[in-house]
């Protein structure tokens, strides 16, 4: 995600010059050669004060990879990492930080991301103007106040993509066992997820409108939606889901 982050802001043309990345992976330094990479922040100069520290890794590995940037005090950190709450950026960093914690998703990659957003009381609205100015780069962007609404966001969004890919996957496998060839269910499950994804972005009706219009009583959509429907379908299937991934968004915050 940081990297679909930084591709997002070099396109919009922000200077490479501008941007340090510190990366212990050796293999990830190598591709990222437009750009400063570093393996620790003991590489760069003393007195270097960013305007911004975006933490992009996982959130098992932020106990170990947050302590060192302790020392930047007057700087405001956007962070990217699932289930990590504000609270804890304000015991490992001090609670007088300006703290923006952001749930962007994949789609990020392509310019077409979700993110939703929450600052902490410390957060300027210069800082918050900023964060955002970075986010929009890669995702339509919405601020909330309430951090607990965080964990739902992380189910329906943050993983929301999986949910699509595993929706394109499921209806190629079913292609092939209804006698398509195997290149030719994949090809039309890619391009039906994706073609009808476009054309719910751009039209003004609601989902259950579009579903409706695709849908003639007694035809052969019908007849699908009456499986997917059913009472143990798709819809108390994604309601549990959402409730899995919630619930371990509040695990990985204790």
């Amino acid at each position: 995600m940081g990297g679909a982050l930084l591709d997002g802001w070099l396109d919009l043309g922000l200077s490479p010059q501008d941007v340090v990345v510190i990366d212990p992976q050796e293999a990830a330094r190598r591709s990222r050669s437009q750009v400063r990479v570093e393996a620790d922040l003991s590489a760069l100069p003393a007195g270097f004060r960013p305007d911004v520290v975006v933490l992009a890794v996982k959130p098992q590995m932020m106990d170990a990879a947050l302590p060192p940037y302790a020392v930047f005090t007057d700087v405001v950190f956007l962070t990217i990492a699932a289930g990590k709450p504000l609270a804890y950026f304000a015991a490992k960093l001090g609670s007088d930080r300006p703290v923006v914690r952001a749930m962007p998703n994949t789609p990020a990659a392509v310019r077409r991301g979700m993110a939703v957003v929450v600052a902490n009381a410390n957060v300027t609205a210069a800082q918050k103007e900023t964060c955002g100015k970075l986010l929009s780069a890669v995702a339509e962007i919405a601020w909330i106040d309430d951090e607990s609404l965080m964990d739902a966001v992380t189910a329906v969004s943050g993983s929301g993509p999986a949910y699509v890919f595993l929706l394109a996957e499921v209806l190629a496998n079913a292609g092939v066992a209804a006698g398509l060839p195997r290149e030719l269910a994949d090809r039309l499950a890619r391009v039906t997820v994706t073609g009808s994804g476009e054309l719910l972005r751009q039209s003004p009706e609601s989902p259950a409108t579009l579903r409706q219009n695709v849908t003639s009583p007694g035809g052969t959509t019908f007849a699908a939606l009456q499986v997917l429907m059913r009472d143990n379908g798709i819809g108390p299937l994604m309601t549990e889901a959402i409730a899995a991934a919630a619930r371990r968004s509040r695990e990985l915050a204790g």
